[in-house]
């Protein structure tokens, strides 16, 4: 039997990005389910913190001494994923799960297009944001905070996607995420600490963040790590694409939001994006940075 971590350096990413969207939406969903007893941005806030811890404590053998330019990376990249967290449950304690995410891709979406040089990840990309475009075509009601609120994560998102490649390019395995998740945790405090209080009182409150936690953070963004070392950010941004897949298969087994058949058109589309993309390794976790 192959070791977690032989698994995570020789499956390919394409099966990393399905656990992972397993993982982050089966957490999405339990904090959906937690939204008529606790603020949406509190369990935010517990769901950095309790991630941060775990990681933190997996990863404490990869500490070194931190340059100013190496913390400051992680502490932008924390407030970056933080805030993304922050805004995303505050849209999706508005809107659907789906259709949430839908909307968020956005971000990803123009990340790989800024990579993209070649004709066939020019297709691949055509094809993903034009399943994306459909699948946002669903009603969205009359909720223009909620959309407000998934813009945020969605330019939240395309900079954890810039900014983690550089922390994931530190080689320090999880070490820069668990330190950016603290720095990340404190910056969002503000917003999360009103009704804690509710949370630290309960114990099974309190189990279901730090559940959240572990799916949605510590492994959805820990696998984030792994692969962001081992492909381009173009391949990354798009393989992104099929997490609102995995978000429209959660929320209709856990939530019951049916997708119609638009949706599973749009699903299509971006799934047939991901397979005719090229698909290329680093050769090293530097080689495609500016320097």
């Amino acid at each position: 039997m192959r070791s977690p971590g032989r698994f995570l350096h020789t499956a390919s990413p394409e099966a990393l990005f399905a656990l992972s969207g397993v993982a982050q939406y089966s957490g999405a969903v339990v904090a959906v389910n937690l939204f008529d007893d606790v603020r949406p941005a509190t369990v935010a806030w517990f769901r950095v913190m309790s991630a941060a811890a775990m990681i933190l404590a997996l990863s404490w053998r990869q500490q070194r001494r931190w340059t100013r330019h190496d913390l400051g990376a992680a502490a932008v990249f924390g407030v970056a994923t933080a805030l993304m967290n922050l805004t995303f449950y505050l849209a999706i304690d508005r809107l659907a799960l789906g259709k949430s995410v839908v909307l968020e891709f956005i971000g990803p979406i123009a990340v790989a297009a800024a990579f993209t040089r070649t004709r066939r990840n020019t297709v691949a990309l055509l094809l993903a944001a034009g399943g994306v475009a459909v699948l946002s075509g669903v009603e969205i009601g009359g909720e223009p905070l909620g959309i407000l609120f998934i813009f945020c994560a969605s330019a939240m998102w395309a900079t954890y996607i810039v900014v983690g490649r550089r922390v994931a390019a530190l080689d320090r395995g999880l070490s820069g995420l668990g330190v950016g998740l603290v720095i990340g945790s404190l910056a969002i405090a503000p917003f999360g600490i009103p009704g804690s209080s509710k949370v630290v009182g309960d114990g099974s409150l309190l189990l279901a963040c730090v559940v959240v936690g572990a799916l949605s953070s510590a492994v959805g963004y820990g696998i984030d790590q792994v692969v962001m070392r081992r492909i381009p950010t173009r391949r990354f941004a798009l393989l992104l694409a099929l997490l609102p897949v995995t978000a429209m298969a959660m929320g209709l087994v856990a939530l019951g939001q049916t997708p119609s058949g638009a949706d599973l058109v749009g699903a299509a589309l971006v799934i047939a994006g991901v397979v005719t993309q090229e698909r290329d390794e680093l050769a090293q976790p530097l080689e495609e940075l500016p320097a």
